[in-house]
């Protein structure tokens, strides 16, 4: 299948223009881990609930307290979408694919799914994070099938 087709496939330019993520001093710890090659989720201190997105008290508990956690890094399909037009053609020249992954952890992260074929995903297709360096101080954790 030719690239026109292969939304999930980006190259070199899809990776090149992406804007990149602004971490805050609040954010720092997760996109330090990532560029470590690691995915990580607040968890609460006391009542050890997943907090995602990260928030500065559990919504569970209200605890302040809270860790950086490593994640298995696997999960499943939970929701996605073909996007072929994206909203600002300059910075996501190609058709992808938006996704909602549930992490093994049953946490809902909003990501992109690539290295596989639109037609082979379906809802529960069992995925895999496949960091993606996009330059020195930046590195983004988009997802990929996991062969069955």
């Amino acid at each position: 299948m030719s690239d026109e087709h292969t939304a999930s496939a980006p190259g070199d330019e899809f990776w090149s223009l992406r804007p990149r993520p602004r971490p805050t001093p609040f954010t720092e710890p997760f996109w330090q881990a990532t560029s470590e090659g690691r995915l990580v989720v607040q968890r609460c201190g006391a009542c050890r609930n997943w907090r995602w997105p990260p928030q500065l008290a559990c919504p569970e508990c209200l605890s302040e307290v809270g860790d950086w956690v490593d994640t298995a890094g696997t999960g499943t399909v939970y929701s996605y979408s073909v996007v072929h037009r994206g909203v600002d053609r300059t910075r996501f020249p190609r058709r992808y694919v938006l996704a909602i992954v549930e992490l093994d952890e049953g946490i809902h992260l909003l990501t992109n799914l690539v290295g596989c074929d639109p037609s082979d995903i379906s809802i529960g297709s069992r995925v895999r994070v496949a960091f993606r360096h996009l330059d020195e101080d930046h590195t983004v954790y988009p997802f990929t099938l996991i062969d069955a």
